[in-house]
């Protein structure tokens, strides 16, 4: 053994594998990290067009697997409804937004009533509807929330603020949760769902989420640290939920990621499986304390 390999004997080592091509992986995040930035930053109003992009991709993946395991829902009727809910919440906020979600749903509840016209009875109706409305409050309702983030802006803090602060808070719970769960990860939270999610890869979520919230938030957006706090620790709590519900469904229908698009990754609903939630309880938290 070197002298430079003597030196590492007494740090940890890792308990669990990383589970994925790493070098794939860190290039592709940092590539989308990158479209963020320039979308953010660079091309005028470039975050809706970048969400509803998003929105699309994921809603299309998942429409994919489902078609693939016999569900038969109306493609059509979740890309537009997805994009409607999207554009609708850019002039009319959560209105709009709501407005839209429920013409959405009638819109598939009515299309999947007549699929097969008006004298054959539809088959698996309650199945089809419900898993469409599921997945249209999952990708694109949760998504418009994101969106939404790029309306908040006050006298000294434009929306592309509140953009970061959310991108951070996200990027901070993966890393911290990724880092805690291989190093330390041996307790897991729910075995029947996910088993490699842990306790201590969720620890180390928590102290990323609630630290950096609490240092954007102060100093880019300029309300109290403790808010960062709460909005770091509901960030995690709803990103960690999310990945478990999309644990479940795809163990459900027997694949391991939503599709290959994303090397390292998968499909893009692989990577915003939490940020969709997240996005949601953000937006909710940061419109508190907008007001208060």
């Amino acid at each position: 053994m070197n002298q430079s390999a003597r030196g590492f004997e007494h740090l940890p080592k890792p308990k669990n594998s990383a589970g994925r091509n790493l070098k794939a992986a860190i290039s592709v995040g940092l590539g989308l990290g990158a479209l963020v930035l320039l979308c953010v930053f660079v091309i005028p109003h470039g975050w809706y067009p970048l969400v509803a992009v998003a929105v699309a991709v994921a809603t299309w993946e998942v429409h994919a697997r489902l078609s693939e395991h016999g569900y038969l829902i109306h493609r059509s009727f979740l890309l537009i409804g997805g994009q409607l809910m999207v554009w609708m919440s850019w002039p009319f906020g959560p209105k709009g937004l709501v407005s839209a979600y429920v013409a959405s749903v009638l819109l598939i509840m009515f299309g999947r009533l007549f699929h097969h016209g008006r004298n054959s009875a539809p088959k698996n109706y309650l199945r089809d509807m419900s898993v469409a409305i599921f997945v249209l409050t999952w990708i694109p309702l949760f998504g418009s929330f994101a969106a939404m983030l790029s309306l908040f802006q006050t006298d000294t803090v434009p929306g592309s603020y509140f953009i970061v602060t959310f991108m951070l808070c996200v990027i901070a719970s993966d890393t911290g949760g990724y880092i805690a769960g291989v190093m330390f990860g041996s307790h897991p939270m729910a075995p029947a769902v996910s088993p490699k999610k842990s306790w201590e890869g969720f620890a180390g979520s928590v102290v990323g989420g609630m630290l950096v919230g609490a240092l954007t938030v102060a100093l880019l957006l300029q309300y109290h640290w403790w808010w960062g706090v709460v909005l770091g620790f509901l960030l995690v709590i709803c990103a960690t939920l999310g990945d478990l519900v999309e644990s479940q469904f795809k163990r459900e229908l027997g694949i391991k990621d939503m599709s290959a698009i994303l090397p390292g990754h998968g499909g893009l609903m692989d990577r915003l499986d939490g940020m969709l939630p997240s996005a949601m309880v953000t937006w909710l938290l940061l419109s508190l304390v907008s007001v208060a």
